[in-house]
């Protein structure tokens, strides 16, 4: 078995005394590992870094089997990121929504968003609202997606304002207020159809709320898992780096 594809690098672990298992996220055969012989070499850690992009070649005797990756580097991130607390906690964030998804399940979606939020993740201005968006790509992914096109009450598309914590529908100004303080506000930056690049802290504060109930609730807990440490790291370094812009 060999096959070709691009990926994002989420993670490594040591294995042996030289080599290490390889997790990344693929274009087309969705997160999957390998087994890098001589990853722990000096000449290879440095591409086996957390948000690099490589070019990967995978080999097995059976498709069931763990295999070897070859790498090759395609765009080196890593450096970048680093040097951001954002994006530590961000790319570490973003390789435990990857966690909750099937391995080997293709999904072209999820990589493309994971490679433009890569390519942004060190800026306070656009990782916020792009690191949400993506929580809600995994919701979906995850079967429990949320419906914020129209109103659950009134099927209206204008003046939505709230979340059921019900049903994960929208629900506008209006309809939603004799039970507002029951519901979940819904920020205007993550109304279907919108397309605003950067958020307001309050929003944001709002919009990793609500993704966060919907995590707990329909994935962590019947799971048994705890929320990641690190989404609370990234939300509260991204509040400090936005207040000192302020």
């Amino acid at each position: 078995m060999e096959w070709r594809d691009e990926g994002i690098i989420l993670g490594a672990r040591r294995h042996g005394e030289s080599s290490v298992i390889l997790e990344t996220m693929t274009a087309a055969h969705g997160r999957h590992l390998g087994l890098v012989k001589g990853g722990r070499s000096r000449r290879m850690q440095p591409l086996l870094q957390p948000g690099n992009r490589v070019e990967l070649v995978w080999r097995a005797r059976l498709e069931e089997h763990l295999g070897a990756f070859q790498v090759e580097p395609v765009e080196l991130n890593a450096a970048r990121l680093l040097s951001s607390a954002i994006a530590v906690y961000g790319i570490q964030l973003l390789a435990a929504h990857l966690r909750l998804v099937p391995e080997r399940d293709p999904n072209a979606g999820l990589y493309e968003s994971l490679k433009i939020i890569t390519a942004h993740l060190d800026d306070p201005e656009l990782a916020g609202a792009l690191v949400v968006r993506f929580e809600l790509a995994v919701l979906e992914e995850l079967g429990f997606g949320l419906d914020l096109a129209q109103c659950a009450l009134t099927g209206v598309r204008e003046d939505l304002a709230y979340v059921s914590p019900k049903s994960g529908r929208a629900v506008t100004r209006t309809a939603g207020a004799p039970w507002q303080d029951r519901l979940l506000p819904l920020p205007a930056f993550l109304m279907a159809g919108g397309t605003q690049r950067i958020a307001e802290e309050t929003a944001l504060g709002e919009a990793f709320r609500l993704t966060g109930f919907f995590f707990n609730r329909n994935v962590y807990e019947p799971r048994g898992l705890q929320e990641p440490d690190a989404r609370g790291g990234f939300i509260a370094a991204l509040a400090r780096l936005r207040a000192q812009a302020v």
